[in-house]
């Protein structure tokens, strides 16, 4: 597990916070693709500037790329051995917006790109809404084509999520006393 996509169904899923944590855990340096993407003042990179970004990342040997960007995905999957997708409810996914809208009020997050204070939207929450169960139903689709060739991992809500890193952690604990 050294090329890892972190995922989720929605923005607010919790993509970010977890690939930090699993970064942190695994010792691999995280990607942001919305530090990628976008620039002061909320101006989108060119496409051509986001794929090469995405193109000299997946040549390393070790790397967590979050987000989601569908029309960059094949970049990033053709080198992932490992697939974390993140899934919780849609009312936890909104929950979690408004509050990241809260907590960052003014502030750039440090998933985002520099100059972008936390901002929120009706047309953004309304993306959310109208989007969440076909991307849901999409994303589905796609990881149970590549389950023969990549390691996936689906993760539904925090207790899940807390319990894969804490079976992480004692992975690398056992490893590292059976090294030693």
């Amino acid at each position: 597990m050294n090329r890892i996509m972190v995922m989720g169904v929605s923005a607010g899923a919790g993509k970010s916070t977890f690939a930090r944590k699993l970064g942190e855990l695994l010792e691999i340096n995280v990607y942001h693709l919305d530090t990628l993407y976008w620039k002061p003042n909320w101006i989108e990179a060119s496409l051509e500037e986001f794929v090469a970004n995405q193109e000299e990342i997946v040549t390393l040997n070790e790397w967590i790329i979050e987000g989601n960007y569908s029309h960059t995905y094949d970049i990033r999957v053709g080198r992932a051995d490992t697939i974390i997708y993140i899934e919780p409810h849609l009312m936890i996914c909104l929950f979690r917006v408004l509050k990241r809208r809260i907590l960052n009020h003014g502030k750039t997050r440090p998933d985002m790109g520099e100059g972008c204070p936390e901002k929120l939207d009706f047309p953004f929450l309304t993306f959310i809404c109208t989007t969440y169960f076909s991307r849901k139903k999409m994303m589905r689709t796609r990881l149970d084509t590549l389950r023969t060739e990549k390691n996936i991992v689906l993760l539904r809500n925090n207790k899940e999520m807390k319990q894969y890193l804490k079976g992480l952690k004692a992975n690398i604990s056992a490893e590292y006393r059976e090294n030693v």
